[in-house]
């Protein structure tokens, strides 16, 4: 594929992770599937950058972004669980009291 391909669909991604936030307000866990498909479109940018460039830098920041999203994406779904535990509901109409 060319350059151009490949930065036709990063910009696709992150355009339908944020419509899908927006299509979606009412469940926390359904509006971050979302913001973890357009992880995706970014490793791709580094990725492509670093091939077009002949430099390894890319590459290894896609993967340390690859590693923060793994993280993210075990300790996320915990704070939903306790916070589900506290309050009862995971709505976003009711994390407004959530302001420190």
């Amino acid at each position: 594929m060319y350059l151009v391909e490949y930065f036709t669909l990063s910009m696709i991604l992150p355009l339908l992770g944020i419509r899908g936030i927006f299509s979606n307000r009412r469940n926390i866990i359904i509006m971050s599937m979302p913001i973890e498909s357009m992880l995706p479109a970014v490793n791709s940018n580094f990725s492509v950058f670093s091939v077009y460039l002949d430099d390894m830098m890319g590459q290894s920041f896609a993967s340390l972004v690859s590693t923060v999203a793994a993280a993210e994406s075990a300790i996320g779904p915990a704070i939903l669980v306790i916070t589900f535990w506290i309050r009862g509901t995971i709505a976003v109409e009711s994390t407004n009291c959530m302001k420190g």
